[in-house]
C-alpha cells in the first residue's frame, strides 16, 4: 500500500457511515488526512460532531440518520449529494452485534443484524452510485465486514450471515459496477478493539477472552489498522482492484 503524505483525495468527497466511532471516525478521520470532503452518517449527531472536529476535513457534512429507517436513506444521500456535488465514494463502516446461540437467535435477531450491516449498507451503495449523485468519471465503494463472514465462530450465526451475505453482495456489485469505473471492494477485519466489541466481549469468562487473543497471532487490531487499509483501497491508487476482500487479522484466518 503507497499511501505518501500527499493529498491523494483531494476534490473527492466520501460518505462514511458509522462515523460515530470506531472504525468508521477513524476511516473519517484518515480520508480527511488526505484531503478528502465528507459526508459522516450516524445516529448520535454530537459524536458525529466530535468526529467532524478530529478529522478536521475541509468540508464536511452532517447527517444523523438511524439506519434502520432504510427509506430514509436515498432522501438523506440526495439532500448531501446537492449540498456538496458529486460523490466520490462511500465507506459502510456501520454495523451491529450480538453473541447469540442458535437457541436465541429468533428471527427477529437476524432481521436486526440484517437490516443495518447488510439491507442498509446495499440501500447506501445504491444511493451513493446513482448516476446523478456519483462521480461521472467514477468512484469506489468499501463495505467493512469481518473474518466472521468467512470462518465459523459459536455465537456468531446472525452476524457471520450478516457479514458472509456482504461480502458475496460486494463481488457481484464489483461485475455490475465495473462498466461504470466503479470499484467495490471489501475489508474483513478480526477483532478490532471498539466500543462496539468491547460490549460483544463484556460477556466473556476470562479464558474466553484470552483465547480470542491467543487466536490473534499479532494481537487484538486498532481501528487505525483498518483505516489504513481503507484509505488504500477507496483511494485511486488502488484502480486495478476491485471485487476483492481484504483479511486484515492479525493472523487470525491463517491458522
Amino acid at each position: 500500500m503507497i499511501i505518501d503524505s500527499g493529498k491523494v483525495f483531494e476534490g473527492k468527497t466520501i460518505v462514511v457511515s458509522g462515523a460515530s466511532s470506531g472504525i468508521g471516525r477513524a476511516v473519517a478521520i484518515q480520508l480527511a488526512r488526505q484531503g478528502a470532503g465528507l459526508v459522516l452518517i450516524g445516529r448520535n449527531r454530537d459524536r458525529l460532531e466530535d468526529t467532524a472536529q478530529r478529522a478536521g476535513a475541509h468540508a464536511c457534512r452532517i447527517i444523523q440518520l438511524d439506519l434502520t429507517d432504510v427509506s430514509a436513506i436515498m432522501p438523506a444521500v440526495k439532500e448531501a449529494a446537492s449540498a456538496v456535488g458529486r460523490l466520490y465514494g462511500f465507506c459502510h463502516a456501520a454495523g451491529t452485534v450480538d453473541t447469540l446461540p442458535l437457541s436465541a437467535t429468533s428471527p427477529e435477531e437476524l432481521q436486526a443484524m440484517m437490516q443495518v450491516n447488510y439491507v442498509a449498507g446495499m440501500e447506501l451503495a445504491r444511493s451513493v452510485t446513482r448516476r446523478d449523485f456519483l462521480n461521472e468519471e467514477g468512484g469506489a465503494v468499501l463495505f467493512i465486514a469481518a473474518i466472521y463472514g468467512l470462518v465459523g465462530k459459536p455465537g456468531q450465526i446472525a452476524y457471520s450471515g450478516s457479514k458472509g451475505a456482504v461480502i458475496a453482495a460486494a463481488r457481484a456489485m464489483a461485475i455490475e459496477l465495473a462498466r461504470r469505473n466503479v470499484r467495490v471492494n471489501v475489508i474483513s477485519p478480526g477483532m478490532v478493539r471498539t466500543e462496539m466489541t468491547e460490549k460483544a466481549i463484556a460477556g466473556l469468562s476470562t479464558q474466553q477472552v484470552q483465547a480470542l487473543k491467543d487466536a490473534h497471532p499479532l494481537g487484538f487490531g486498532s481501528p487505525d489498522d483498518i483505516a489504513n487499509a481503507a484509505t488504500f483501497l477507496l483511494s485511486p491508487q488502488s484502480n486495478w482492484i476491485t471485487g476483492a476482500n481484504l483479511v486484515v487479522d492479525g493472523g487470525c484466518s491463517a491458522q
